[in-house]
């Protein structure tokens, strides 16, 4: 193999150079913030409010700063976008989750109706990462959403666009959002990036703001999340949490029905059933547990429907594949899995939509 000279090396150098001193850096927070369901956060990509820490159990909190489902919006006509993020935690991936999905950014474009993948933030190091998401296209305006990592947080966020280009926030949505509550496969443990969490798909395929508030682990629908949960004007809450919950404890989820309700008596509720894990054909011990879980999840429902026509439900059997694929572990969706998901719920959430 030829080894470049030393005079190559040191031009390509001085080109690269010359490049990113062509770009302008934008804060990303003064632009559009999409997914967040309270202003006053500790940072301006947190999840959870400021005042919900030493409210909600410490691990909860820390979730809540994590940037899943958060994404930039905004307009620009640049001929090459980068993007710059600082980190939050050291972990970059993990053993069954890509660094891409973790900790990357992931772009898409608005191409006539329809929102189309543009390219990925891989993270390399931490806690600084710098990548160039595309260059050298047509220098005409377009609408973006940048979404930010599913299992870290992001400290800094800049946008590189060529100098004279401009960058506008996109218009905010009055809408109220799909409010989506649960367990790490509602914060999206495990796609391969950020866009491809359940609750992504849904709010581009609906073209409706939707909130992710999943907590790997820790989706266990307690009282204070509850309360947390009602202070938000949503148009659909959709809960799905049973997976983070022992058989035993799923009637937790009627009292935070309820919290729910007394302060939303008309916002429509939707249930979701434990996921059929993939394994339980054979591991009975699998077996038996989501089917008791979600045995007691349908009689919460079912008691709840007599005096509530707002509220609806979601068997397993409709969340994955007919094959039994779409999990990395039998837990965590893949892109596979996370897709059949939103294959389920898109029909159910655009009905609940179009009769409001």
């Amino acid at each position: 193999m030829r080894i470049p000279s030393r005079a190559i090396l040191l031009a390509w150098c001085a080109t690269t150079l010359a490049s990113a001193a062509d770009l302008r850096w934008v804060d990303a927070s003064t632009l559009r913030i999409e997914g967040r369901g309270w202003k006053e956060t500790k940072a301006p990509f947190d999840r959870l409010p400021a005042k919900a820490s030493g409210v909600v159990r410490g691990q909860v909190y820390s979730l809540g700063r994590d940037a899943a489902g958060i994404a930039i919006h905004f307009t620009s006509d640049t001929p090459t976008l980068a993007v710059r993020w600082k980190l939050r935690r050291e972990r970059l991936a993990m053993s069954h989750m890509a660094a891409t999905g973790v900790s990357g950014v992931d772009l898409y474009a608005r191409i006539g109706d329809a929102w189309r993948w543009v390219g990925v933030g891989r993270p390399e190091k931490f806690p600084l990462n710098e990548v160039t998401l595309f260059k050298g296209q047509a220098a005409q305006s377009r609408e973006f959403l940048l979404y930010l990592p599913l299992y870290n947080g992001i400290e800094q966020l800049e946008l590189g666009v060529a100098g004279p280009a401009t960058v506008t926030a996109a218009a905010v949505d009055p809408r109220r959002p799909i409010v989506v509550y649960g367990t790490s496969a509602v914060q999206g443990g495990c796609a391969s990036r950020p866009g491809m969490a359940y609750p992504a798909i849904l709010g581009r395929r609906l073209g409706w703001p939707t909130l992710n508030l999943g907590f790997s682990g820790n989706g266990k629908a307690e009282p204070e999340m509850a309360a947390l949960l009602a202070e938000l004007d949503a148009a659909i809450y959709v809960i799905d949490c049973v997976p983070n919950l022992e058989p035993g404890e799923v009637t937790r989820v009627e009292p935070f029905v309820r919290t729910l309700r007394d302060r939303h008596p008309a916002t429509p509720i939707l249930l979701i059933e434990n996921l059929a894990y993939p394994d339980g054909v054979l591991v009975q011990e699998r077996r038996d547990r989501y089917v008791a879980a979600n045995r007691t999840l349908r009689e919460i429902y079912e008691r709840l429907r007599t005096t509530d026509s707002q509220l609806h439900y979601l068997e397993a059997t409709r969340l994955l594949d007919p094959e039994n694929e779409g999990t990395v572990d039998g837990n965590h969706p893949t892109d596979l899995g996370f897709t059949r998901m939103a294959d389920a719920l898109t029909p159910i959430l655009r009905g609940m939509l179009a009769r409001q």
